[in-house]
């Protein structure tokens, strides 16, 4: 399958990416991910791997596009992950003094 990561084509076949991936530590997975065998990669590292290309030239956006076409499964935790809550400056203040005691 021909794709284009970090404005360079590469043929990438599903086969070339599990031969490339063998005997690959993986890092530890903070974001996007992909999963390849029975072990999950960040996305960054595939990329590298794949195009052996620097990290900087390409996003994880492009190397999760290109696995999903080759039929690996492919996570996106920053986008599935729920918004934290944030406190207004006046709620925060009320927060940190606490309920008043009753008289």
């Amino acid at each position: 399958m021909r794709c284009v990561i970090a404005r360079f084509p590469f043929d990438l076949t599903k086969s070339g990416v599990l031969e490339s991936m063998k005997g690959v530590k993986p890092e530890e997975v903070i974001g996007a991910s992909v999963i390849i065998g029975r072990r999950t990669y960040p996305a960054k590292q595939v990329g590298q791997v794949v195009t052996r290309q620097d990290r900087r030239d390409f996003n994880a956006g492009e190397v999760l596009r290109a696995m999903a076409r080759l039929g690996f499964t492919c996570r996106d935790l920053s986008r599935s992950a729920a918004p934290e809550r944030t406190l207004s400056a006046f709620q925060e203040a009320s927060a940190m003094l606490g309920t008043p005691a009753a008289v």
